[in-house]
């Protein structure tokens, strides 16, 4: 079986941590920004974790992560 090929995409917005959860960096903090409150934009920063129902398609994305 041909090797299978990462999704360059998904290898760029996740990230996979050493018991196997899959990490993420939120979206909606690139662009306008003054209309979102303040808390809104700090809780933003921090990072978050994909959901158990999407992880499996996360994994397909990436093979070899």
């Amino acid at each position: 079986m041909p090797k299978l090929k990462t999704h360059r995409g998904a290898a760029k917005r996740f990230r996979f941590t050493a018991s196997g959860k899959i990490k993420l960096n939120k979206m909606n903090r690139r662009h306008i920004l003054t209309k979102k409150t303040r808390k809104r934009k700090r809780q933003l920063r921090a990072g978050g974790y994909v959901s158990d129902a999407d992880a499996p398609n996360v994994r397909r994305l990436m093979p070899y992560a």
